[in-house]
């Protein structure tokens, strides 16, 4: 085969693959799955079936967006932890290790467990595509909104609350009015 058909082949296959994953809708069910923290337990999401949701939030140890949103996701875990929300951390970037991802929790407060999502199939199964990006989920796995925390990686320029906005109208026996918001950071460091 000459270089030029290889070529070709090679295009419509990534492309191929690009246009078959495709990105979960919020009123979906999410298909449980098992990964392994940093510290090396195993959780799955029907273990959390019994909370009132479950908070999924896609995150990095060196993407300086992700970095701007620390104290906020240690935040989110006091004001919602205790309201029997789960939440998890997801790391599906190949180049984090788990002693990264465990100094990183340290020097942050993170008090939910980070998920090693290696080859990023979790990543590609819920189509999440930067950190942060996060998945609500009802305690039957589906997705009630998926998006930004929210609306600014600059704290004091935030005008919209967009993960806090479904987690309060949750709590309060409301259906989440926005579903889908446009998550905003760095691209996910996926294995190729």
């Amino acid at each position: 085969m000459n270089r030029a058909k290889k070529f070709f082949i090679s295009i419509w296959l990534i492309m191929f693959s690009i246009m078959s994953v495709q990105a979960i809708s919020p009123g979906e069910k999410v298909n449980d799955f098992s990964l392994t923290d940093s510290r090396g337990n195993k959780h799955s999401l029907s273990d959390y079936q019994g909370k009132k949701a479950i908070l999924l939030m896609f995150i990095s140890t060196k993407c300086p967006v992700s970095n701007a949103y620390n104290q906020r996701l240690a935040k989110l875990y006091e004001d919602y932890a205790e309201k029997d929300i789960a939440i998890l951390g997801i790391n599906s970037n190949r180049n984090e290790t788990a002693d990264m991802i465990n100094a990183h929790a340290a020097k942050n407060g993170f008090k939910f467990p980070i998920l090693i999502d290696k080859n990023n199939v979790i990543a590609d199964q819920l189509d999440a595509k930067v950190t942060p990006e996060a998945f609500l989920l009802s305690n039957g796995l589906t997705l009630l909104y998926h998006g930004h925390i929210d609306d600014s990686q600059r704290e004091v320029q935030v005008k919209k609350t967009g993960l806090r906005d479904a987690l309060n109208e949750l709590l309060a026996g409301k259906q989440v009015t926005d579903k889908l918001t446009k998550p905003f950071g760095c691209s996910i460091k996926r294995i190729r």
